[in-house]
């Protein structure tokens, strides 16, 4: 497709590049359909998408493996990655037909027979040089759909394998690699299409969410995320995102970010896809004066046309690098009036829990969920917007800093969050959020800045500090209803995987110091934990195999916390890198 210029809407120039490649046919047979994605969160023998059905609640109504049994769970097999790829390992697996498929650092994607461990087949997606992930090498896995593997890679690609084989179906390009464009989320599957968004607003680039039939790669429509950019549906023009320069400065909106880099939420109720929107570029705030729309919000994107139904945004003109990027689940609320809402909940970086309308958008809570909050006093729910305390870093064009920096400030929670990509879970049973939060902030200030194609487009230097000296990660029991927490388990180091909840009463999540834990889903008690040799910061799953409750989780450290972690990277430094993929189980009788 050509560049177009329709009168000030500009189209996204790297779309010339996304035509697909279909090099093969999916073998022979159904294989997953959209009606084993729809009931995903009742079957129990395979696990196809992302967080155990489309609402993500990452609950399983298996419970052999409970709270009395728990103890006794012992390691199945383990795999390697093998080879001197250790870097950071956050995939979720998926399981179906006798295979466990993940993902690893460097965009690979493994094959595994599920009883044995053994390895049925490997990709390594061959990565050009000069690719710009911001925050390390890593993918949080692959998609099934009919015999297809879908997942993102590192220089920008959607890639499609045969489970079977192995063998490269389709590819399709997103973006600029050499800009700044990766892909690292799992990729989310609604009525065929398989829906993907790019990451690199650190570099400028600016967001897209690109829907593509799952089956052959087509592009169907492409919705950029900040106002001024034009969607297109089947190659046409289908309106612009939001209005020209109504929140952007001058040109800004061009190189504004916004990337949903951690991917969506699919509700087939309301046939709605939910994306928490990243930060705005620069993270110099001064640059960019508005709220700076659609960055730092959660939009619901009509599944079949492209459209944006609505948006909320969490951080008007953000200058904190508060990306909106957690996970948008949708549950059902229920209110101080008793009336219940079709709503979602979202833990956000910016330390605050949010319950929004799934329909309008609407604001029904927000509460914090982690300790010292300084940015912001609360939210107010009758305008959705934040009641800022004055913590903004210092324009540094005014002076008052030195060697060219603006006021620093203390601020709390830092730019990795109170939550980050890492993913909660919802409980059907208790009713509760489990959610992997971290206690700490930052020392930030501003600086001058130019964008440039392929460099960072910050204009912000920080330095991330622990608030309390015995623990920074704290996996946090949440009253859906009121945003109390109900009970807590700290950790020393932080906690950087998702989480699990099942029927069985239980909790499970990684830690960096290399265990996998589970915890009594009603008191927060630690009941059980193995000891995987690298940190944990995966996200584990479970189903049944022959009968059997199985638990897997991928082990390896590594991601952003080791490379912007400031003197809690320091702390980290000791642990060990790794690789690999382990299955649990109780002992054979």
């Amino acid at each position: 497709m050509p560049n177009l210029l329709l009168g000030k809407m500009r189209v996204l120039p790297w779309l010339a590049a996304c035509g697909g490649l279909a090099l093969a046919m999916p073998a022979s047979g159904q294989g997953v359909t959209d009606a084993d994605i729809l009931n995903e969160a009742k079957a129990t023998k395979h696990v196809v998408g992302y967080g155990n059905g489309p609402h993500q609640h990452r609950f399983s109504t298996l419970d052999k493996i409970n709270t009395k049994t728990v103890k006794s769970v012992v390691p199945a097999w383990t795999f390697s990655f093998g080879g001197e790829k250790q870097r950071g390992q956050q995939a979720q697996p998926v399981v179906f037909n006798g295979r466990i498929f993940t993902t690893a650092s460097y965009s690979r994607l493994f094959a595994v027979d599920v009883k044995t461990g053994e390895k049925l087949w490997e990709y390594n997606h061959r990565l050009p040089e000069g690719i710009l992930p911001c925050c390390d090498v890593i993918n949080r896995g692959a998609a099934l759909f009919g015999n297809l593997a879908i997942f993102g890679t590192l220089d920008g690609m959607v890639v499609a394998l045969d489970q079977a084989t192995g063998k490269v179906v389709w590819k399709q390009t997103l973006g600029d690699y050499a800009a700044g464009v990766s892909i690292t989320h799992f990729p989310i599957i609604a009525k065929g299409k398989v829906l993907v968004a790019i990451a690199g607003s650190e570099f400028g680039v600016v967001g897209t969410i690109t829907a593509m039939d799952a089956l052959t790669g087509k592009v169907v429509w492409v919705r950029p995320t900040i106002e001024g950019w034009t969607g297109t549906k089947d190659g046409k023009d289908n309106g612009m995102t939001g209005k020209l320069n109504a929140t952007w400065p001058g040109d800004m909106w061009k190189n504004g970010g916004g990337c949903a880099w951690n991917g969506g939420v699919y509700d087939p109720e309301a046939n709605l896809s939910y994306w928490g929107v990243g930060n705005a570029a620069p993270w110099n705030s001064w640059y960019r004066p508005g709220d700076n729309l659609y960055a730092n919000s959660v939009i619901a994107v009509d599944v079949d046309t492209g459209k944006i139904v609505w948006h909320y945004q969490h951080v008007p003109n953000d200058s904190w690098d508060y990306d909106s990027i957690s996970e948008n689940i949708p549950f059902d609320f229920k209110g101080k009036d008793g009336k219940t809402t079709k709503a979602i909940g979202n833990f956000h970086k910016n330390g605050f829990y949010y319950v929004n309308d799934r329909k309008t958008g609407k604001l029904l809570l927000a509460e914090p969920f982690v300790k010292n909050i300084t940015w912001a006093s609360k939210i107010d729910l009758a305008t959705g917007r934040p009641v800022e305390t004055g913590n903004r870093p210092g324009d540094p064009a005014k002076g008052g800093g030195e060697g060219g920096k603006g006021t620093t400030v203390w601020t709390i929670p830092n730019f990795l969050g109170g939550k980050n990509w890492n993913p909660v879970a919802y409980s059907d049973d208790t009713k509760l959020w489990y959610v992997p939060a971290n206690e700490w902030g930052m020392d930030i200030w501003n600086e001058p800045v130019t964008f440039k194609k392929g460099a960072a487009f910050l204009g912000a230097g920080f330095i991330i500090r622990p608030v309390f000296p015995d623990y920074i990660g704290s996996l946090k029991a949440v009253d859906p209803t009121t945003g109390k927490v109900v009970w807590e388990a700290r950790n020393k180091g932080v906690l950087w995987g998702g989480v699990l909840a099942t029927h069985g009463g239980l909790v499970f999540t990684g830690t960096p110091e290399g265990y996998l834990k589970a915890f009594d889903a009603k008191t927060g008690a630690e009941l059980w934990k193995y000891q995987t040799g690298s940190g944990i910061t995966g996200s584990p799953i479970t189903w049944e195999q022959d009968g059997e409750q199985w638990v897997a989780v991928v082990s390896g450290w590594g991601g952003a916390v080791p490379l912007w972690g400031g003197e809690v990277a320091k702390s980290h430094a000791n642990i060990t890198q790794g690789g690999s993929l382990w299955a649990f189980r109780l002992p054979k009788k």
